[in-house]
């Protein structure tokens, strides 16, 4: 892909091959919670921590997650659109506090009565719900009392798991305890400063989390007696941007805690090598069996490699380092590397030894908009997502076990710091309305789902 050409006047890309893709593989697309449903104060929702965050003006332009794509009220129409896509699966996430207000305790029944509606949507146009426990919108009550730096924070998740299995568990079955854990400990504004003091309270973070993870399994076993249970994690490779020793050192250090430090304990039963003493302060006895809980899938959110150099006055070290310029990038300055995202899924499948599906993959904008004749004509997605899935097929002929592609996502959506500016939708969304317009890439995943499942193709 060349850098230079701007993607509205690259060629459309054909269908990738598809030669190693089974008949039964899932594809599907994701979205989260506070992303797309918006209705933030209605119908009892407690406050998360993101309706905070976006009242401290540090959100692009000041957006919030108020109205979001309005998906609370939209939701058979986003349903509708997945029909036609022709997904068989749709990950999503509750809004904890939608569900508890605070957190624990007393159950806001208009906020299941929600999620009840959706699913029933789902199954009737023969659409797979699969549920994600957290996708970031801790209720921000559970903040006030120490959040996931509160070891008590465990018994909390484990009650809202044991809800939600209770109450969805006789028609959803797939469920993920945690969406991108490494990322929501690494980058969390809950620490304060963002240098060294704040390396102990990363540690106490990610062990809260794992436990939380680790009693949310059994919660969903009890409820739950066939679910089949995952965590969906950001993994990708982390390289150093120059050959210092000391970048070299720390790009290793960088992928124990961002790739392995919630997915090693949970399905391997030990901390990586590199941050294993660093953690040892808040382990207790028991406290890794209680983690290593037996699992049935592992969910990859990938999107591109991180470059990083060290920076000893930042947490842990982590320094952003430069990118290389000869490797393509989105128009958000993400690099496009598919070969990376192969290696990486033929490396998490060997790792952890369980089936993998791509929980979120996709091609980020901020350039978009409909052309005089109204339609989104989003060649650079289409391009990217060529190449990310003939990628996929790539791994799975290397022997990778590959059961599933969720796309990020169905919508254009609420993407945290950068509010409404960045748009990874296969389908454009004008908030002024909440019109949905589907892209081209929408109708061209849509062929090639068609054309993987043996059906025509337009």
């Amino acid at each position: 892909m060349d850098t230079l050409t701007p993607p509205t006047q690259m060629p459309m890309p054909g269908h990738p091959s598809l030669l190693h893709v089974k008949p039964d593989f899932i594809w599907g697309v994701s979205s989260s919670s506070f992303q797309i449903e918006g209705a933030t104060n209605e119908d009892g929702r407690g406050a998360s921590i993101w309706d905070t965050y976006c009242r401290t003006g540090q959100v692009a332009n000041n957006d919030t997650g108020d109205v979001a794509c309005d998906h609370y009220h939209r939701y058979k129409e986003d349903v509708a659109l997945m029909k036609a896509l022709g997904v068989q699966a749709y990950r999503f996430s509750i809004a904890w506090p939608r569900v508890l207000p605070l957190g624990d305790g007393a159950v806001n029944e208009a906020g299941l009565a929600f999620y009840d509606r959706l699913i029933d949507e789902l199954q009737a146009a023969g659409i797979e719900p699969w549920i994600c426990l957290y996708h970031w919108d801790l209720p921000q009550a559970l903040e006030d009392r120490g959040g996931w730096l509160n070891r008590d924070i465990v018994g909390w998740f484990a009650d809202y798991a044991r809800l939600i299995g209770e109450r969805y568990g006789k028609r959803v079955k797939r469920f993920a305890t945690f969406n991108e854990p490494g990322i929501f400990s690494l980058f969390s504004r809950s620490f304060g400063a963002r240098d060294r003091s704040a390396d102990d309270k990363l540690h106490r973070w990610i062990h809260h989390v794992n436990l939380a993870h680790g009693a949310a399994v059994d919660a969903l076993r009890e409820t739950v007696p066939d679910a089949q249970i995952g965590l969906v994690t950001n993994y990708q490779p982390i390289f150093p941007s120059s050959d210092k020793p000391e970048d070299i050192a720390e790009a290793a250090l960088i992928g124990d805690y961002w790739n392995c430090a919630f997915s090693d304990p949970q399905y391997l039963g030990e901390y990586p090598a590199l941050i294993r003493d660093a953690l040892a302060a808040h382990v207790r006895p028991g406290d890794m069996e209680q983690i290593h809980r037996p699992l049935d899938w592992f969910g990859l959110n990938h999107y591109s490699p991180v470059y990083i150099n060290s920076d000893p006055n930042a947490i842990i070290g982590l320094g952003w380092g430069a990118k290389p310029d000869s490797i393509p990038r989105t128009p958000i300055d993400w690099t496009i590397e598919p070969d990376a995202f192969r290696d990486t899924l033929i490396e998490v499948s060997r790792r952890y030894g369980k089936p993998v599906y791509v929980t979120e993959n996709g091609y980020g904008s901020n350039i978009e908009k409909p052309d005089d004749t109204g339609a989104v004509i989003d060649r650079g997605r289409v391009a990217f997502l060529h190449d990310y899935i003939s990628g996929l097929d790539a791994a799975i002929a290397a022997g990778a076990d590959v059961r599933g592609y969720f796309v990020w996502s169905l919508l254009d959506n609420f993407e945290w710091e950068s509010g409404y500016g960045v748009r990874f939708g296969l389908t454009y969304i004008d908030y002024a309305t909440q019109r949905r317009i589907p892209k081209a890439s929408f109708n061209w995943y849509a062929d090639v789902i068609r054309q993987a499942r043996g059906g025509a193709t337009a």
